[in-house]
């Protein structure tokens, strides 16, 4: 009985390291027939539209391949997908351009793409408060209000 368990437990466990080894290279240039170590690998460019799956082309000296990748769809077109930084947190908010702003460092640069130490981005300032907005909400269902009432007044008499 443990001979016919045993039997049963060494493939399985020998097919899910094969299948654990096989996910790990997903992304990785294969390595088979190709003795050059200085590849070079352009961007990752989308199938369709701007983000999702696509192709990155590596170049070795006379040799070419394609390697799927994915360009997330959040990223930011001005520095690209393959740099990737750490940022720190918003500026405050500049009256005379009405934005604000946050630099970033390098953290990682992927596939040896060419990037720059630091960035800065920016977005708009936030709008006005809630509170505001609800005021002006509750004046204006005074006012309508008021108009009803005082159109129901007038027709009674």
């Amino acid at each position: 009985m443990r001979t016919a368990l045993l039997l049963l437990l060494v493939p399985l466990i020998a097919i899910t390291t094969v299948a654990a080894g096989k996910n790990k290279e997903k992304n990785k240039p294969s390595q088979h027939g190709s003795e050059c170590a200085d590849w070079r690998y352009g961007n990752c460019v989308p199938s369709n539209g701007d983000c999702g799956a696509g192709f990155r082309e590596g170049s070795c000296d006379q040799q070419t391949k394609k390697m799927k990748c994915k360009v997330p769809c959040n990223w930011k077109k001005d520095f690209g997908a393959d740099c990737k930084y750490r940022f720190g947190s918003w500026g405050e908010c500049d009256p005379s351009s009405g934005s604000r702003t946050r630099t970033g460092t390098l953290k990682k640069a992927l596939y040896n793409a060419e990037c720059q130490q630091t960035i800065s981005v920016s977005k708009p300032c936030p709008g006005k408060p809630r509170e505001k907005t609800k005021e002006r909400r509750q004046k204006s269902r005074g006012q309508s209000r008021a108009f009803r009432v005082k159109d129901k007044i007038e027709s009674k008499q």
